[in-house]
């Protein structure tokens, strides 16, 4: 006890067996909400240097799993792609983590082989599972967003707005290279181990267009980011977050 104290808040049995008087200490119990929401459409199975986006999006998402579970956070998770939707609610402990992994190793878009091409389609299933998302997160939580972003349109941007609005929210963007720039002038052969086909590279004006395209998402998601209070993050399949 030291003077200025609250004398309500005097621990009288520590008081009486020490013959001295003494205070309790009040700690604030954090035990947040944390949602991983991570990205395995077809989109994150592609990478030219380093890893695939989706073996990224895994290692940043068991990183940010032990830091949650390491701060007694309660950890939950959405994992989506084009044909399926995993949900696990927030729970406290290691053994929540450690099945948070084991579905993210084990989900079924590592093993899938069709390719989804249809644009509007990986729209849908981005709206719908944001829309997922919002249903159940609490307000509060901590939200964490780990994907390329891809067709993320003006439906999917007032999701992640309103989320904003009760939740701390984080974009992990994850890209590579390759998608960035092309690749020097030439003609490069590449395949989905299905098809094939030739890249020209040459032409001036198709490079442009192909880095502006890439630099338009890039500031719409930094302009997002800035207008709703989010952060963003960046990463590319070069760089290894371990």
């Amino acid at each position: 006890y030291m003077q200025g104290d609250d004398v309500r808040i005097l621990d009288w049995r520590v008081t009486a067996r020490t013959g001295r008087p003494h205070t309790k200490l009040f700690r604030e119990e954090r035990e947040r909400a944390v949602l991983l929401w991570v990205d395995f459409r077809h989109r994150m199975f592609f990478a030219t240097p380093g890893a695939y986006k989706a073996v990224r999006a895994a290692q940043v998402a068991a990183l940010l799993g032990w830091r949650a579970v390491s701060l007694g956070d309660r950890l939950g998770a959405l994992l989506f792609s084009e044909t399926s939707h995993i949900e696990l609610r927030p729970k406290r402990g290691k053994a929540a983590l450690l099945h948070v992994l084991s579905q993210i190793a084990n989900h079924v878009a590592w093993k899938q082989q069709t390719v989804h091409d249809d644009t509007r389609s990986a729209t849908h299933v981005l709206n719908q599972t944001l829309v997922r998302l919002r249903r159940v997160a609490q307000p509060g939580s901590l939200i964490i967003l780990i994907s390329d972003f891809a067709h993320l349109n003006g439906q999917g941007s007032a999701h992640l707005a309103q989320l904003s609005r009760h939740s701390d929210l984080i974009l992990v963007d994850i890209h590579d290279m390759l998608e960035m720039e092309l690749p020097p002038p030439g003609h490069y052969r590449v395949s989905d181990g299905a098809r094939f086909l030739t890249l020209a590279t040459e032409d001036r004006d198709l490079r442009e267009g192909y880095r502006q395209r890439f630099d338009q998402q890039q500031a719409m998601l930094q302009q997002l980011c800035r207008k709703y209070g989010m952060t963003l993050l960046s990463l590319t399949t070069a760089q290894d977050p371990l």
